[in-house]
């Protein structure tokens, strides 16, 4: 999994100004590497290319603020899987962004995990009033983990709370210093061998609480360029629908994984944690017709309740443009 901490240099998110900067003949997509997607199978192939009509600049980044940074710079114009709390700092601090695309869920892939030796499920959650609880600070896995106490009416100011990061979360649950532990990917994993989870990923969508990847532009990009952004997501959509579908898989996976610079074995354990949402189910209310600008605003208020961010936005309804995906379906 790639870091979802919140890093980077908020003074400098809090003063520029996201401004397009596109060539005719040329677009630049931000991606992160290790993260396998099925739109590398079309990136690799020149599928966006030919789709497209022009050149696609793909460059690699390492965090979902470089990104926002770099579209502030205008050297980025589409950012590929960019995290909720990059986008959420961002956003907060008055850079022009746009979400256009979900661009993965994946619900089972960060969750909260409660000790065997405890005998704890859903049924019998109020038992962790007082639990000890190990959890990333200023994270999603944070956001979903007071989301979930929200659900089950258990107020975490009873608890106490570590914060620590997932891997080092994993071994003090092992050893048995924590009563519940709350992180992503392996080592998420690794806390299920000695515990287990009080909410499935469907479970937890159900109740609204969720977790995924978004793509993003800038609002000038977005006005400025609509047709080329709305057939950038009818692509990915082709690319994940061909994904989903599940009969070219033994030829996706390993153009997916060297692209990602993982082996297939690592990067199908990686992708099959992910789901894709296809057009139409974006444009629902779960999604980009109300239930994400509401998920975004409660990103925000917890982390300025933190200290994280100094500001949060009236509303981030603005910032979820559905044009280019209703553009796409109707094709």
């Amino acid at each position: 999994m790639k870091i979802r901490y919140l890093t980077g240099p908020m003074a400098l998110l809090a003063s520029v100004t996201a401004h397009a900067a596109v060539a005719q003949d040329a677009l630049t997509v931000a991606y992160f590497q290790e993260w396998p997607m099925p739109f590398q199978y079309g990136k690799v192939n020149g599928v966006y290319d030919e789709k497209l009509g022009l050149t696609v600049n793909w460059v690699a980044f390492d965090s979902g603020t470089a990104m926002s940074a770099a579209m502030a710079a205008g050297d980025v114009q589409i950012a590929v899987s960019q995290g909720v709390p990059p986008f959420v700092v961002a956003t907060s601090a008055g850079q022009d962004l746009r979400v256009v695309d979900i661009a993965a869920s994946y619900s089972d892939n960060d969750n909260c995990v409660v000790a065997s030796r405890l005998e704890i499920d859903k049924d019998s959650v109020a038992e962790l009033a007082n639990a000890r609880v190990a959890v990333p600070v200023g994270t999603i896995a944070h956001y979903g983990f007071l989301q979930q106490m929200a659900h089950f009416g258990i107020d975490p100011a009873g608890m106490t709370l570590v914060d620590m990061a997932p891997a080092e979360a994993a071994a003090a649950f092992e050893q048995g210093s924590i009563d519940m532990a709350c992180g992503w990917g392996g080592a998420l994993n690794r806390m299920k061998e000695s515990g287990n989870v009080l909410l499935s990923g469907a479970e937890k969508e159900e109740i609204g609480i969720l977790t995924f990847d978004l793509t993003t532009t800038t609002g000038d990009f977005a006005a400025e360029q609509p047709q080329l952004l709305a057939d950038f997501v009818a692509t990915t959509a082709e690319m994940n629908a061909m994904w989903t579908a599940g009969d070219r898989r033994d030829e996706m996976l390993p153009v997916i994984a060297q692209d990602a610079g993982m082996d297939p074995e690592a990067a199908a354990a990686v992708i099959d944690g992910f789901e894709f949402p296809d057009i139409e189910a974006q444009l629902s209310q779960k999604w980009l017709g109300g239930g994400l600008a509401s998920y975004v605003e409660g990103v925000a208020t917890m982390f300025y309740d933190l200290g994280n961010i100094p500001s949060v936005q009236d509303s981030y309804a603005e910032f979820v443009d559905r044009a280019p995906l209703q553009a796409a379906a109707v094709r």
